[in-house]
């Protein structure tokens, strides 16, 4: 299989290249990444250059979409902005990425009909909007978009032109909506990775608001296993959610990383809250369990371990990545 993995040098898609690399050898993919802020050639570093080329370029570029689809058969669509406080502060360049760019995508894999088996779109649980933190319901394939913020906005405007090409042009798309990601290389801006580096250097941790926000999280290699499913098994025109059943207070998590670390409790810092902050998200993963036969196999408390011992033990490539 030949693979256009697009935003291949960020947290996620660096992780999935990696994945598919291993445990697929007659694979070859083609990375394209427009290398922002979040996109570090160090996450792609020692990859075998006969099996993975790199292209630097924009998505939103249909010349260089053009050119990096040529000779594949499969899609997987990771590149996004995707910071919540970036997006509140300045949408358009999300607008710009999340939207137009997989506009472009699409329509460079209409041209290639026939050629591109399928076209997997990545998304998040962030467009269906915000649970209740007494509810005990949770986001599946038939939720309702209700997105809340700039971001979720844009990712949810890139599904809905997913399945419009699906539906108008029968593109082979799937689509995912996963929980929030953790594990290596994942950008110190997040929740988890910022407490990690915060807490190794003795600097506060900040928290939004009260701390009670409730995430669900899904190890990043476990998010990988699933798109693995969904390329082999998922049914074209479909929509699976991908979550990690680990939901989690975030201060209960920044507490659980001090444990980790044998660091104070004092070092936490409650900061103003996010804007439109939504209050917690969950993901019902039947779907995937059923037709694809996919589930995550670690615990949170077992992949919160390795990803600290990973950032203790990765001090060279997180470090310049704060200055």
């Amino acid at each position: 299989m030949k693979l256009l993995v697009t935003g291949g040098a960020g947290f996620i898609g660096s992780n999935f290249i990696r994945y598919r690399l291993a445990n697929h050898p007659n694979d070859v993919i083609v990375n394209l990444d427009a290398l922002t802020y979040a996109g570090n050639p160090e996450n792609i570093r020692g990859l075998d250059p006969d099996r993975h080329l790199f292209i630097h370029g924009d998505i939103c570029d249909a010349d260089v979409v053009h050119r990096a689809m040529e000779g594949v058969d499969t899609v997987v669509h990771f590149a996004a902005e995707s910071h919540v406080d970036r997006s509140i502060k300045g949408s358009r360049v999300f607008l710009e990425t999340n939207a137009l760019g997989t506009q472009t995508l699409l329509e460079e894999t209409l041209r290639r009909e026939g050629q591109i088996k399928r076209f997997h779109h990545i998304s998040t649980d962030e467009v269906f909007g915000s649970l209740a933190l007494n509810s005990r319901k949770r986001f599946n394939e038939s939720t309702p978009y209700d997105p809340r913020s700039p971001y979720s906005a844009s990712k949810a405007a890139s599904d809905h032109l997913v399945r419009a090409y699906y539906h108008t042009h029968n593109v082979p798309v799937t689509i995912s909506n996963c929980s929030n990601n953790y594990g290596p290389y994942h950008f110190p801006e997040k929740l988890i990775p910022l407490m990690i580096v915060n807490a190794l250097r003795d600097l506060p941790l900040p928290v939004y608001g009260d701390g009670k926000y409730i995430r669900d999280w899904i190890h990043v290699e476990d998010h990988c296993r699933g798109v693995e499913a969904v390329l082999m098994k998922g049914k074209i025109g479909e929509t699976y959610c991908l979550g990690g059943n680990a939901e989690r207070a975030n201060i209960d998590v920044v507490k659980m990383i001090l444990k980790e670390l044998d660091k104070p409790e004092s070092l936490i810092q409650f900061v103003k809250d996010r804007k439109g902050h939504d209050r917690r998200y969950a993901i019902d993963s039947t779907k995937a369990k059923n037709e694809l036969g996919w589930e995550p196999t670690r615990t949170f408390e077992e992949g919160l371990k390795e990803t600290v011992e990973w950032f203790k033990q990765n001090q060279r490539w997180w470090e310049p990545l704060i200055r």
